[in-house]
């Protein structure tokens, strides 16, 4: 929403709370449809929904309403009251599951391994079907690990970057920093960067389909801690817990975005040492106020 009013665009956000905007519970039809309806926009960006790996395996059939239903009524709202938008419907990178080749390209079967995955998936297809059978303009963006300030410490950068801030607002060093297995690499973007595609995709520049959102490199956990001592020019203690492994992860997942850059032009353009330095500093800042 952010990026959205720097742009000066007119925005209406709808949140289940109405902190950040209108009070809609996406999951009731009648009031989603009433407030596209009063909205009449003429960009989309759905990504409302449960967004935790974790939180969905604590709790698949919650994770599945969030995430199906207010797809599926924030389309049909769109459908009846406000038929020309263009829908930039949020997914992720999680419904390929395990890869079968590297890079990942949006050709790419969907495979999804956890409920998280499985939903998103989910409303993925149905964003696909609503695209086909009604002729609405859906770009579906199917973004890889994110990061950068601000983010839940439920996700994996969010969660060092915490405890780093934490170790230097105690005068630590080195600083104990504690993970699950530090082999497995993913693919980070800076949510700048994710936004600045979002906006791209709304923009109509690129036309109706799915697109990764993703910088094409695979970092792993024990480069980010490396990367992280840098950040905060001090050691770090790392250590891991057996509770935090994951058992049969997936080593590597990396994806292409070379139809989001053939599209729009879009290129990832925050380094992922600033995208740590940045959290860590919002997290100084959010555990110091």
């Amino acid at each position: 929403m952010r990026a959205c009013e720097e742009a000066r665009d007119e925005v209406v956000a709808l949140s289940r709370s109405g902190r950040s905007g209108v009070a809609v519970d996406l999951r009731d039809p009648e009031a989603a449809a009433a407030a596209v309806s009063e909205a009449a926009p003429e960009v989309v960006y759905h990504l409302a929904g449960q967004a935790s790996v974790a939180a969905a395996w604590r709790a698949p059939r919650e994770t599945l309403a969030a995430n199906l239903e207010t797809t599926l009524n924030l389309l049909e709202a769109v459908r009846a009251g406000a038929p020309g938008a263009r829908v930039v419907a949020v997914g992720s990178g999680e419904a390929y599951g395990p890869p079968s080749t590297l890079p990942v390209g949006e050709d790419a079967a969907l495979n999804p391994q956890n409920p998280y995955a499985v939903s998103k998936a989910a409303a993925d297809l149905l964003a696909a079907m609503y695209a086909g059978a009604h002729g609405l303009d859906v770009v579906r963006a199917r973004p890889f690990n994110h990061a950068g300030p601000g983010q839940s410490d439920e996700f994996v950068v969010a969660t060092l970057t915490r405890q780093v801030a934490e170790g230097l607002l105690r005068g630590e060093d080195p600083i104990p920093v504690v993970t699950g297995s530090p082999e497995p690499r993913r693919d980070f973007t800076d949510v700048r960067d994710v936004v600045r595609a979002y906006r791209l995709l709304g923009s109509r520049a690129a036309p109706a389909g799915p697109y990764n959102v993703c910088s094409g490199v695979a970092v792993s956990v024990a480069e980010l801690m490396r990367t992280l001592a840098r950040v905060a020019d001090r050691e770090v203690a790392h250590s891991v817990d057996p509770a935090r492994v994951r058992a049969h992860d997936v080593m590597e997942v990396r994806g292409d975005a070379t139809r989001l850059r053939e599209a729009t032009g879009w290129e990832p353009e925050i380094a992922l040492e600033t995208t740590l330095a940045d959290a860590v500093a919002w997290w100084r800042d959010e555990l110091s106020g």
